[in-house]
């Protein structure tokens, strides 16, 4: 056989093992998805990424039980603001002035 013959084969050879390999993960990938469906790998990825966000928020807050508490506490005094002032005697009852588009307070 001449050296181009040879090398044509062996060209061939590998190009046919390629194929079959290639084939081979086409139906392992059908086969895959046969089983589980894409809508259900998605769900499981959702809640795998979920679940790690989850494990991350409860390290950090761990971690920072000080600032989370600070957190928290100003949270409440926010929202539990007008009715502190009242009893202070700071605030006029009212809830806070209201504003128009412009972001600028009515005038009265």
């Amino acid at each position: 056989m001449s050296d181009r013959r040879t090398r044509m084969l062996e060209d061939k050879y590998l190009r046919d093992s390629a194929r079959a390999l290639v084939e081979a993960d086409i139906e392992h990938i059908k086969a895959d998805f046969a089983h589980k469906g894409l809508g259900e790998r998605a769900m499981d990825r959702m809640t795998e990424g979920a679940m790690d966000l989850y494990e991350e928020a409860v390290e950090v807050a761990e971690d920072n039980k000080g600032a989370l508490a600070a957190l928290l506490a100003a949270v409440v005094v926010w929202f539990a603001r007008n009715p502190l002032l009242e009893a202070l005697g700071l605030g006029s009852g009212e809830e806070d002035e209201q504003w128009d588009e412009r972001g600028e307070t009515p005038e009265r």
